[in-house]
């Protein structure tokens, strides 16, 4: 997808999230592409995800989890002075199957988008949204 603007790539990322398309979500990502967890998540989860196919795998472990995404959206997007550069503040609805318990999460991301695909995505999530959904929440 070469012509592709940053916007058309994260409505595609949304789409493929939502169907829970863990191929074709990692296929959004050039080859070398790096994905950095600045707050690491739950434990046993990466800080850091070096090249597609290690996008893939992570991908199809979370596609497979209890968790189950129903809305993911771009509330804000910001174009950087980089034109391959953007930030965006996102909004997350899911369920955890397994206790029926559900979750709004924000994030800001960092992407940089090449040529259709994601070269570097940071996502500067708080984990402990997830944590206290999967485990007990925090007092």
């Amino acid at each position: 997808m070469p012509s592709a603007t940053p916007a058309d790539v994260l409505a595609r990322r949304r789409q493929l999230m939502l169907d829970g398309d863990a191929d074709g979500f990692a296929d959004l990502f050039a080859p070398d592409a790096v994905i950095e967890f600045s707050f690491h998540g739950p434990p046993g989860t990466p800080a850091r995800l070096a090249g597609r196919e290690a996008i893939r795998e992570y991908s199809r472990q979370v596609m497979a989890s209890p968790l189950r995404l129903e809305e993911y959206e771009v509330t804000e997007l910001h174009q950087t002075q980089d034109p391959e550069v953007v930030i965006t503040e996102m909004q997350a609805t899911a369920t955890i199957t397994t206790t029926g318990r559900a979750i709004t999460a924000t994030s800001l991301q960092v992407l940089r988008i090449r040529d259709g695909h994601i070269v570097l995505f940071r996502d500067f999530a708080d984990p402990r949204v997830l944590d206290d959904v999967i485990g007990e929440p925090r007092q």
